[in-house]
Order: C-alpha cells, then structure tokens, then sequence
C-alpha cells in the first residue's frame, strides 16, 4: 500500500467510521490506476474547471477510494474537506422516492391512486394546446388523471422548475411553503397528458408533498425519522445551520474568459431555512451519507442491520418502468430508462462514458453525480460544486478512470 493511500485511508476512517474500509486490490481494483483518477481530478482543479471536488469508491461495501481535491471556497482559500456539504438538486429525487416507497410499504396509498385523491388542488388541471409555447389561454381538458406512479416516472406532464411558463408564473420559489408551490403547479396547466411523454420536472416535489400528507409529519421529519437517522446519514439536511455552514461547499460559475466566479442560484440560499421544504432539489449532503444511502439499495434495503424497504421493493425502484412507447427518453437515443427514482442503464453503447447495464444513477445541476452498479457491486459518488454542470467533463473523465481501475471485472 503507497504512502498516499495510507494516509487517505486514514482520512476516510475519521470521516466515515461506519464504512468498513479496505484496499482496492482487496476487492479487484488497483490502487495505482484509480492514483489516476485523483490525477485527472486535480488537473480539472488546476485548469480551472471546477473549484475543489469529493470523490469515492466502495467496492463489496469496503471504501477504498477517497479523496478531497481542490478548495471548498477559493476566496478564502478553504481547503476542500472529506465531509464538505454539496447541493444535491437533482439527486435529492432519489431519496424523496425512497421515503415514498416506505410508506407504499406501509400501505398509505397506492402507485395507481390519482394524486387528485389526496391533492385535490389537480382535479380540474388543464393541458396546455401546444407545449412547446405554452398559453394559459390556449389549454384543453385534461385526458386522464396523474397518478403517483406518474410522480415517480416523471410522466404526469408536469414541466421543469426552470420552464419559462413556471418562472413567469412563480410556481417554485425557495421562498414560498410547499403547499403555496402545489396550488401554483395545479393551476398552471400541464405539458401533455398524463403517461403520455416523459418529461423529467417538480414532479418529485410534489411527491414529497404527498409524503407530508400520507405521513402526517413535515417532509424533513419524515426524512430524519425513517431515513437519515436509521442509515446514518447525519449530514444530509435542507440547510446549512450554523454548525455546519462552514463545511458548505461555494458554487462557481465560469466567466467568459473562464475565470471561476461566485454564483448565487438561489434566491434563498442554502445557508439560510428556506420557507419551501422541497423533495425535488432541496437537499445539501455529503459524499460519505450518499454512499450510505447507495449501499442500502445494494444490500436490497438494508445497511448494518437496519432494513429501510423488503429487497423486492428494492427490485421495484431500481428497474425502468417508463413503456417502451415513451422511451427513448427526452426523444432521443440515450441508453436510458427510468424506475421508481433513479435512470437506469437500459443499452451501455450509448452512454460516452463505460457503465454497466443495470445500473442506476443520476447527477446533480451544480455538479455531482453518483453511480450504483449491482454487476460490479460498486458505488462511485462525485460531487463539485459548479453551474453548469460539466466542469470540462470532470465526472465522464472519473467514471472512465474509475472503470479502468477494475481489474477483477464481474
């Protein structure tokens, strides 16, 4: 074992003690390729492309890559930290899903039951004439009813947080309660029928709002009780209080010279309690809680002898359920489908980056990423902190270095 590992070993067991951490070769990767990656992730910070970065592997559940690259905040020239804390955006969808799946588990609704049921702001929704240039003028009625399996798929025909029509119309703001954000969506009409176009939106949001009604309890207690407490996942919160703010990761966003400047995306940032408690992009976590939450779904929903979800819900939400009449996603050839929460690797030639078919995934828009792979029982989280997203390709050049590194391929 280098020197080098060493001492990141000796990191990762402070930071993470709960993992059980181990070599790469113990479990078929070799450390001097994966020395490759942390090269290239340091020549991204070096070039500019992104400020600092956290990155890890876990192989047959054993750590055995971590790193810290980079600066958390390039002003004060903060180093970057093992347990910095990313906006998750997008990759808060996942977890609100699960906590929907726990209470489908516990019988308090059904994926078919019309979200109307228990929203009934949606019962009299309206669809948009045309969604490409959507006028509240020009709507029809609606086809079917949004279920919450359409929630869940992002098929309901709810649009995007950043959609034009959604902005003009204020209906996502950190700055309004998620109740005040579900009768603005129900008002504003949909993009299509329900079930008839995946259209990837606030639909998890909305979700998590149902989480609130079929619980009984505010979405972050919910969270807290049933998720974070039981998998250890002290560090995943809806803001960063005072005792936490100095780990909270800077987002960065390139001049035109390239420069990396401070970017502010929100109106309420994420040091400040926002108003709006929001499943779809509302989380900040770390790289060591998101590799927690992935081993659960590995373990078929259980993490050191704690059960979250029976394995064959687990089968459930990793698997695409999106029909193959609506697929490719987005309308063009992309290798995708989507399940119960995450993308799922339907054809891996179409990927630019080397993953296996199967896995399931997803990213963030200010730069993080994560990949759960059951074939090579591998877990790869990323996060940076940089809008957009692409950071010269940082995450494609990792998960390329990454699976280079495999040497026992499975």
């Amino acid at each position: 074992m280098t020197l080098a590992l060493l001492m990141v070993l000796l990191v990762v067991q402070t930071v993470a003690q709960e993992l059980p951490v181990a070599s790469p070769e113990s479990v078929g990767l070799s450390a001097p390729l994966l020395d490759r990656a942390t090269d290239a992730l340091r020549a991204h910070v070096e070039r500019g492309d992104i400020a600092g970065v956290v990155a890890a592997v876990v192989r047959d559940g054993k750590l055995v890559y971590s790193e810290a690259i980079g600066y958390r905040d390039l002003e004060l020239r903060d180093s970057m930290l093992p347990d910095a804390l990313f906006r998750l955006y997008s990759m808060t969808r996942p977890i609100t899903s699960l906590a929907a799946m726990i209470l489908w588990e516990d019988d308090a609704f059904e994926l078919y039951h019309p979200i109307s049921r228990y929203l009934p702001q949606f019962e009299s929704q309206r669809v948009f004439l045309d969604a490409s240039v959507p006028d509240l003028e020009q709507t029809k009625v609606r086809t079917g009813d949004i279920t919450v399996e359409h929630l869940l798929l992002h098929t309901s025909g709810l649009g995007s947080r950043s959609s034009g029509i959604y902005r003009d119309q204020s209906v996502r703001l950190r700055s309004i309660t998620v109740e005040e954000m579900v009768r603005n969506a129900a008002r504003v009409p949909l993009f299509e029928d329900p079930g008839t176009r995946w259209r990837y939106g606030i639909s998890t949001t909305i979700l998590g709002r149902l989480v609130e009604v079929w619980s009984g309890m505010p979405l972050d207690e919910f969270l807290n009780g049933r998720v974070f407490e039981p998998l250890g996942m002290s560090d995943t919160v809806f803001w960063a209080d005072a005792t936490r703010r100095g780990r909270l990761a800077s987002v960065y966003r390139p001049s035109e010279s390239g420069e990396l400047l401070p970017h502010a995306i929100e109106d309420v940032p994420f040091d400040q309690q926002p108003t709006l408690t929001e499943g779809g992009v509302g989380l900040l976590s770390t790289v060591h809680d998101y590799l927690r939450f992935s081993q659960m779904f590995l373990n078929k929903g259980e993490l050191d002898g704690v059960r979250i979800l029976r394995p064959e819900t687990i089968e459930m939400m990793t698997a695409n359920r999106v029909p193959s009449a609506l697929l490719p996603l987005g309308g063009r050839p992309n290798g995708r489908g989507w399940s119960l929460g995450f993308s799922v690797v339907l054809d891996p030639v179409l990927f630019t980056f080397p993953v296996s078919r199967d896995t399931f995934w997803w990213d963030g828009s200010a730069g993080t990423r994560f990949f759960i792979d059951p074939h090579q029982n591998m877990i790869t989280v990323i996060m940076a902190q940089v809008s957009p997203a692409s950071g010269g390709g940082f995450r494609e050049q990792f998960a390329t270095l990454v699976d280079a590194a495999i040497v026992d391929r499975r």
